[in-house]
């Protein structure tokens, strides 16, 4: 199974407001930057976007890590709260249904066409890959 490693993250200007989002995919040598913004968005649903926009790219099934600054994302895989929600009928833990729940449903499906692992990274740091997929999300702000 081919390796391909993602990087992503999502900005927003006011949150609510312009929002965009940068990603970075990389398979052996070779390195493809995509990005995107909205008009009138939340960081939280930059963040899920840049994931799914990242994985949508890939054209058979793949061995992906994918590196995010966003504990939100992260954590939904990592600590099971999305596996949760859906058990739950998309509620969360106090019973009130999970925001963003479309993305989510879209971010699931395309999880499970690949063998995923969610590694979080510190954002706004010395990762220059997040640094780089955070240019790209505030690039795609100021176009909007």
């Amino acid at each position: 199974m081919d390796k391909v490693i993602i990087y992503t993250d999502g900005a927003c200007s006011g949150n609510p407001g312009p929002g965009g989002w940068g990603t970075i995919l990389m398979y052996k040598d070779i390195k493809k930057e995509i990005s995107g913004g909205s008009k009138d968005t939340t960081n939280n649903i930059m963040e899920i976007t840049a994931v799914i926009e990242g994985l949508k790219l890939l054209k058979h099934e793949c061995e992906v890590e994918i590196y995010s600054d966003s504990a939100y994302v992260v954590n939904a895989f990592n600590q099971g709260w999305i596996y949760n929600w859906r058990k739950n009928n998309w509620k969360t833990a106090d019973k009130s249904p999970v925001k963003n729940k479309e993305l989510w449903e879209n971010l699931y499906e395309l999880t499970k066409k690949h063998s995923v692992t969610f590694i979080k990274v510190k954002g706004h740091a010395d990762n220059a890959y997040n640094n780089r997929c955070d240019e790209l999300a505030r690039e795609a702000i100021s176009k909007i």
